[in-house]
Protein backbone atom coordinates (compact mmCIF):
# COMPACT_ATOMS: atom_id res chain seq x y z
CA UNK A 1 0.00 0.00 0.00
CA UNK A 2 1.50 3.12 -1.22
CA UNK A 3 1.04 6.07 1.22
CA UNK A 4 0.99 10.12 0.35
CA UNK A 5 4.20 12.47 0.46
CA UNK A 6 2.50 14.24 3.08
CA UNK A 7 1.70 10.76 4.99
CA UNK A 8 5.18 9.81 4.58
CA UNK A 9 6.09 13.30 6.53
CA UNK A 10 3.95 13.14 9.10
CA UNK A 11 5.10 8.99 9.61
CA UNK A 12 8.86 10.63 9.81
CA UNK A 13 7.93 13.60 11.77
CA UNK A 14 5.79 11.08 14.61
CA UNK A 15 8.91 8.51 14.41
CA UNK A 16 11.72 11.62 14.81
CA UNK A 17 9.71 12.91 17.75
CA UNK A 18 9.38 9.06 19.43
CA UNK A 19 13.26 9.10 18.98
CA UNK A 20 13.92 11.96 20.78
CA UNK A 21 11.44 10.94 23.20
CA UNK A 22 13.46 7.29 23.79
CA UNK A 23 16.77 8.48 23.30
CA UNK A 24 15.76 11.39 26.68
CA UNK A 25 15.11 8.04 28.47
CA UNK A 26 11.56 8.33 28.14
CA UNK A 27 10.91 4.82 27.98
CA UNK A 28 7.56 3.25 28.08
CA UNK A 29 6.38 0.59 30.40
CA UNK A 30 7.58 -2.69 28.88
CA UNK A 31 9.43 -1.18 26.14
CA UNK A 32 13.11 -0.74 25.56
CA UNK A 33 15.29 2.19 23.56
CA UNK A 34 15.15 -0.40 20.40
CA UNK A 35 13.61 -0.10 16.63
CA UNK A 36 10.47 -2.21 18.18
CA UNK A 37 9.67 0.23 20.89
CA UNK A 38 10.44 3.17 18.48
CA UNK A 39 7.81 1.37 15.68
CA UNK A 40 5.15 1.27 18.63
CA UNK A 41 5.83 4.78 19.87
CA UNK A 42 5.35 6.28 16.41
CA UNK A 43 2.68 3.66 15.45
CA UNK A 44 4.37 3.12 12.46
CA UNK A 45 5.10 -1.30 11.38
CA UNK A 46 8.99 -2.00 12.15
CA UNK A 47 9.65 -3.80 9.07
CA UNK A 48 9.45 -0.11 7.34
CA UNK A 49 12.96 0.25 9.34
CA UNK A 50 14.69 -2.29 7.79
CA UNK A 51 16.06 -2.73 4.05
CA UNK A 52 15.10 -0.53 1.84
CA UNK A 53 12.15 0.28 3.26
CA UNK A 54 10.77 4.10 3.01
CA UNK A 55 12.32 4.67 7.01
CA UNK A 56 15.78 2.72 7.11
CA UNK A 57 17.58 5.61 7.08
CA UNK A 58 15.86 6.68 10.39
CA UNK A 59 16.79 3.44 11.66
CA UNK A 60 20.19 3.80 10.77
CA UNK A 61 19.89 7.54 12.36
CA UNK A 62 18.19 6.30 15.65
CA UNK A 63 21.24 3.60 15.85
CA UNK A 64 23.79 6.05 15.37
CA UNK A 65 22.26 8.25 18.09
CA UNK A 66 22.11 6.01 20.60
CA UNK A 67 25.54 4.57 19.85
CA UNK A 68 26.67 7.87 20.09
CA UNK A 69 24.86 8.21 23.43
CA UNK A 70 26.66 5.14 24.94
CA UNK A 71 30.10 5.67 23.70
CA UNK A 72 29.50 8.71 26.41
CA UNK A 73 28.85 7.06 29.07
CA UNK A 74 24.56 8.29 29.10
CA UNK A 75 22.55 4.89 28.82
CA UNK A 76 19.03 6.22 27.85
CA UNK A 77 17.09 2.59 28.77
CA UNK A 78 17.16 2.71 32.80
CA UNK A 79 16.91 -1.23 32.54
CA UNK A 80 19.97 -1.30 30.63
CA UNK A 81 22.29 0.76 32.83
CA UNK A 82 20.65 -1.16 36.03
CA UNK A 83 21.84 -4.22 34.04
CA UNK A 84 25.29 -2.00 33.31
CA UNK A 85 25.88 -1.34 37.08
CA UNK A 86 25.02 -4.73 38.12
CA UNK A 87 27.43 -6.31 35.82
CA UNK A 88 30.04 -3.64 37.20
CA UNK A 89 29.12 -4.65 40.85
CA UNK A 90 29.07 -8.62 40.00
CA UNK A 91 32.68 -8.21 38.32
CA UNK A 92 33.63 -6.11 41.90
CA UNK A 93 32.10 -8.82 43.78
CA UNK A 94 33.99 -11.32 41.78
CA UNK A 95 37.41 -9.96 42.23
CA UNK A 96 36.64 -9.74 46.39
CA UNK A 97 35.65 -13.14 46.81
CA UNK A 98 38.79 -14.25 44.76
CA UNK A 99 40.84 -12.04 47.12
CA UNK A 100 39.08 -13.47 50.36
CA UNK A 101 39.71 -16.95 49.05
CA UNK A 102 42.91 -16.01 48.58
CA UNK A 103 43.95 -14.97 51.88
CA UNK A 104 41.66 -18.08 53.43
CA UNK A 105 44.50 -20.38 51.53
CA UNK A 106 47.10 -18.48 52.60
CA UNK A 107 45.99 -18.32 56.49
CA UNK A 108 45.23 -22.07 56.26
CA UNK A 109 48.86 -22.72 55.18
CA UNK A 110 50.16 -20.55 57.73
CA UNK A 111 48.28 -22.27 60.19
CA UNK A 112 49.60 -25.78 59.01
CA UNK A 113 52.54 -24.75 59.49
CA UNK A 114 52.59 -23.30 62.59
CA UNK A 115 51.14 -26.84 64.00
CA UNK A 116 53.71 -28.80 62.33
CA UNK A 117 56.53 -26.18 64.04
CA UNK A 118 54.62 -26.62 67.48
CA UNK A 119 54.29 -30.82 66.98
CA UNK A 120 57.97 -30.55 66.06
CA UNK A 121 59.23 -28.14 69.12
CA UNK A 122 57.24 -30.69 71.36
CA UNK A 123 58.95 -33.47 69.81
CA UNK A 124 62.17 -31.78 70.63
CA UNK A 125 61.35 -30.83 74.12
CA UNK A 126 60.15 -34.83 74.42
CA UNK A 127 63.22 -36.14 73.33
CA UNK A 128 65.50 -33.30 75.57
CA UNK A 129 63.68 -34.52 78.39
CA UNK A 130 64.47 -38.03 77.93
CA UNK A 131 68.15 -37.47 77.02
CA UNK A 132 68.03 -35.69 80.83
CA UNK A 133 66.38 -38.32 82.49
CA UNK A 134 68.97 -40.84 81.42
CA UNK A 135 72.10 -38.93 81.89
CA UNK A 136 73.46 -39.49 85.00
CA UNK A 137 75.39 -36.46 85.72
CA UNK A 138 72.55 -34.51 85.94
CA UNK A 139 70.88 -34.16 89.38
CA UNK A 140 67.23 -33.37 90.77
CA UNK A 141 66.73 -30.84 92.60
CA UNK A 142 64.53 -31.93 95.75
CA UNK A 143 60.89 -31.72 95.56
CA UNK A 144 59.82 -28.23 97.64
CA UNK A 145 58.89 -28.48 101.45
CA UNK A 146 54.46 -28.47 101.60
CA UNK A 147 54.94 -28.43 105.17
CA UNK A 148 54.95 -24.65 107.09
CA UNK A 149 57.39 -24.07 109.84
CA UNK A 150 56.00 -20.97 111.72
CA UNK A 151 53.50 -18.46 111.01
CA UNK A 152 53.74 -16.58 107.60
CA UNK A 153 52.47 -13.02 108.51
Amino acid sequence: MRISATQRTENENRIRAAMDRLLRGEIPPGGKCDIKTLANEAAVDRTAFYGTRPYGHLRVEFERRLRALQDAGEIPDPREAQIARLKMEITKLKERLDKSEQSIDELTDFRTQALARLAAQHEEIVRLRDAVAGASRVSRLPAPRTTVIGTCS
